[in-house]
């Protein structure tokens, strides 16, 4: 049973909340998604769900993926000038990106990470968006 099938609930409640329809497609992408956690491209989503879904097309797989960051199941990560990446992680979260491997790795933020960052007074953070930049541990072995 894939990680999608084991939350189909909230996946079919967040489609129908906003007014998407479930389908296989949408299903295969969200299931590629939450099969390998490494915030792959469209490109890369697309090549994954073409496995299982040969007749998949490019644009289904962009449209896809635009569902299901309006419904919340997914997020967008942009990493400088590069692709846009996606994750399926909707926990408040940094990112860290090998410069070395070019891989995207979740970091986990204190609970209360709002309270160690300074905002102006009456600001409030809604999320954060936060990318640190280095080596991860094993690009760091071979060096």
């Amino acid at each position: 049973m894939s990680a999608a099938e084991k939350k189909p609930d909230i996946f079919n409640e967040r489609l129908n909340t906003l007014g998407f329809r479930f389908t296989p497609q949408r299903r295969r992408v969200y299931e590629v998604l939450l099969g390998k956690r490494d915030h792959p491209t469209a490109d890369e989503v697309f090549v994954r769900a073409k496995k299982q879904m040969p007749e998949i097309s490019h644009a289904t797989v962009y449209n896809c993926l635009d569902a299901l960051v309006e419904c919340g199941l997914v997020r967008q990560v942009q990493l400088d000038r590069g692709a846009t990446r996606f994750c399926p992680n909707m926990r408040e979260h940094c990112h860290f990106y090998c410069d070395d491997c070019d891989t995207v790795f979740d970091v986990g933020l204190p609970v209360k990470a709002q309270d160690g960052v300074a905002l102006p007074k009456g600001f409030r953070a809604k999320r954060f968006e936060i990318a640190i930049h280095g080596v991860c541990a094993d690009c760091a072995k071979k060096d």
